[in-house]
């Protein structure tokens, strides 16, 4: 496991070769060796199996798919040391036919990545293969979207999640804007979901080819789902509490392309406080850079460049210019070293097609083993959304970060200001604006309670029975500060997130520490007080803290249970 200070160093070493494909030359011949765990498979050939190899092979695939929550890659004409022998076009087709029948018995598709040569008359091939698990509807990553205001968030997630070109007027936003003060000022001041699917063969449907969003569910083997954060600096709160709460897979960060050449400083500047950001939470990003048809791109990559082989990053970029470097990009996201730029258009639709074939391919960040142990464990929904319909009653929207809820489970729902939890119901389940019957652990959703519950606000929990029950005032926790002017001393007060939560707390013991106070770079384990109302924490949590300039982030160590007088 990794160190405390590994866990918050958001740089990670360049990557090697092991890290990609080769290039086209004499020397790059082979891959790193196959790995024991995962869903990475090499396979030297696949021509006319026994039918004994053949039952071994799908039982292999069935693992492999398994590792990687539906998906998994194979390559063919690779050995298991990683050296790219080859094929014959004949060896080639012959074991492609194989690893269809493969997938066939499993009722899952395959479909070609990429071929490549190797040697004379010889291929390498790279084979995707899905399956949707028998528990699931289909296969679902979040993508959280960030970037400056003006950058064009909402007008690219409106061509792509409607199929209509922007009119260079802001048009495709109108469909992704919620309220009436963003569509005239243009600025997303809120969350927003939008989704976009793929079929088996890698086709996309969206609300061009289905009227309806549990149209594109039913449609789709893949569903991207976004989170449409806002940009502005005076939403920056709103934004840290998305993307601490619904716990996206992914991050695309979005930058115009005129922002570097006018010298726009509150664009450029927020660009690198949402990229600290997803360092910070450890999320892999890719890149967007819009508005190519207004500006070239040159300027605008080679300052997204220097800032991503920066000391605090140490990321290597690499700009996306055709199908193979988007498989390339996406095979290295597990391992969050390389950094995808896409330069494209909204308006003429430049390259769009390279970011939505990256969106098909990019693999869930959880395990399915992980997810598994997930629903296993007792259910906790966190609440970041409340809604009040008239003849329904309370709705609650969020993320629910463990176990499994179905319709009529019973839970408590808190803590109040006086620290305690009130039993629910839950009489209705909504996903991806659908009704549904269970929603299980990573998935938002929204509930529809029982009853009106007094008091509610964004940041509490719903908890299942077999949970201790138990808000706390006081938290210890283990943070390290990345930024402050001076200096961090007791009585400090600052934003917290954790989660879902977002209240101010004031620092009122540091350990480890002199009379000089904490200062950028410095450790130590604090405690912490909430300022207005208990909160459930648990430990083991992360949590981000800012105030101003200042901001640094930590782990929860120890939980001081608020005890609740009865009465």
């Amino acid at each position: 496991m990794d160190s405390f200070l590994d866990l918050f160093d958001p740089g990670t070493s360049p990557p090697t070769n092991c890290d990609v494909w080769p290039e086209d030359d004499d020397d790059a011949t082979r891959l790193p060796p196959e790995p024991q765990m995962g869903n990475i498979e090499y396979k030297l050939k696949l021509t006319s199996p026994s039918k004994l190899r053949f039952e071994h092979l799908v039982t292999q695939l069935k693992w492999r798919l398994r590792e990687g929550h539906g998906e998994a890659i194979y390559e063919i004409g690779v050995e298991d040391t990683g050296k790219l022998t080859g094929l014959s076009s004949d060896d080639m087709k012959s074991s492609l036919i194989t690893l269809d029948q493969m997938a066939l018995k499993l009722g899952a598709t395959t479909s070609v990545l990429r071929e490549r040569s190797v040697g004379k008359d010889k291929i390498v091939a790279e084979v995707l293969v899905r399956k949707v698990p028998d528990d699931q509807e289909c296969i679902e990553v979040m993508v959280a979207v960030l970037g400056g205001a003006d950058a064009g968030k909402s007008t690219l997630l409106g061509v792509l999640a409607h199929g209509e070109f922007d009119n260079g007027r802001g048009s495709a936003r109108l469909n992704v804007l919620r309220h009436l003060h963003e569509l005239r000022s243009g600025r997303t001041s809120s969350i927003s979901h939008e989704i976009l699917g793929f079929d088996t063969e890698g086709d996309v449907i969206n609300y061009q080819k289905a009227r309806t969003a549990e149209e594109i569910r039913d449609r789709s083997s893949k569903l991207i789902t976004f989170l449409d954060l806002a940009g502005h600096k005076k939403y920056l709160k709103t934004t840290v509490a998305g993307l601490s709460g619904y716990c996206p897979n992914h991050v695309m960060l979005v930058v115009s392309s005129p922002a570097v050449n006018v010298s726009s400083p509150t664009q450029l500047d927020m660009t690198k406080e949402h990229m600290d950001l997803a360092l910070a939470l450890r999320l892999p990003f890719c890149i967007v850079v819009t508005k190519t048809d207004i500006t070239p791109a040159d300027n605008t990559i080679n300052w997204l460049e220097s800032v991503l082989k920066s000391i605090g990053c140490r990321k290597v970029p690499l700009v996306i210019k055709s199908d193979d470097d988007v498989i390339t990009a996406s095979s290295a996201q597990p391992a969050q070293n390389v950094v995808p730029i896409f330069t494209i258009s909204s308006v003429t639709g430049e390259n769009l097609d390279l970011l939505t074939r990256f969106l098909y391919v990019l693999p869930p960040s959880i395990s399915i083993k992980e997810k598994e142990r997930l629903e296993q464990e007792c259910c906790q929904f966190q609440i970041d959304e409340i809604f009040k319909v008239p003849d329904i009653g309370t709705i609650v929207g969020g993320v629910l970060t463990q176990g499994v809820v179905n319709v009529a489970t019973e839970l408590v729902i808190g803590p109040l200001d006086n620290g305690t939890f009130v039993p629910v119901t839950v009489q209705s389940i909504h996903r991806n604006k659908a009704p549904c019957r269970v929603v299980k652990a990573t998935q938002s959703a929204s509930l529809n309670l029982e009853k009106a519950i007094p008091g509610l606000r964004n940041g509490m929990v719903l908890l299942g029975l077999g949970v201790n029950h138990s808000a706390c005032i006081f938290f210890q926790a283990r943070i390290v500060v990345l930024y402050h002017a001076t200096s961090i001393h007791n009585g400090f007060q600052t934003t917290v997130h954790i989660g879902n939560i977002r209240q101010t707390a004031a620092i009122v013991a540091i350990m480890e520490c002199d009379k000089r106070g904490m200062h950028t770079n410095d450790s130590a384990s604090v405690i912490f007080k909430f300022a207005r109302h208990p909160e459930y924490v648990t430990e083991g949590m992360r949590l981000l803290f800012r105030e101003g300039q200042t901001k640094g982030i930590g782990i929860v160590t120890q939980v001081f249970a608020l005890q609740v007088v009865a009465g």
